[in-house]
């Protein structure tokens, strides 16, 4: 393959990619990029004679025209599923926060525990060693 199509290659994958992903970004919570690839602005509907909610806010593509392929959601929807992302991940920072003062107690009872072993693997040691000095000495008394 010719390095220059290579790299044209790489670059539409990677804009296959990137559009992927502002697709993904686009569906839940608040959008940062619109599925083709635009920023993503806070507008405000001005006052219509016939619109019923004046002022309605929305995010919408930098640019977007009505042919469903730009991104033009509801602010209020937005907002709304931004902030039951953000209580989730709190709820859950709450579940790990109330699971400290255990995890504490177990890592000192761990560290009573290491202590204990360390105190009985320095005298079983010494045993040893003086096992290995008996054994020396009756090995010197056979032997000569």
């Amino acid at each position: 393959m010719d390095p220059g199509e290579e790299i044209s290659h790489a670059k539409k994958q990677k804009e296959y990619i990137n559009m992927l992903s502002y697709c993904c970004d686009s569906e839940y919570g608040i959008p940062k990029r619109c599925t083709c690839g635009g920023r993503i602005i806070d507008e405000v509907r001005v006052k219509q004679e016939y619109d019923t909610l004046p002022g309605k806010r929305f995010f919408t593509c930098a640019n977007y025209e009505a042919d469903g392929f730009h991104y033009r959601q509801p602010w209020v929807i937005g907002v709304q599923e931004q902030i039951e992302s953000l209580t989730k991940r709190l709820e859950e920072a709450e579940q790990l926060l109330n699971l400290m003062p255990s995890l504490k107690i177990q890592v000192e009872t761990l560290e009573a525990e290491a202590k204990g072993l360390t105190r009985q693997v320095d005298r079983l040691t010494a045993e040893v060693y003086n096992l290995t000095v008996q054994v020396a000495d009756l090995e010197k008394l056979c032997f000569e």
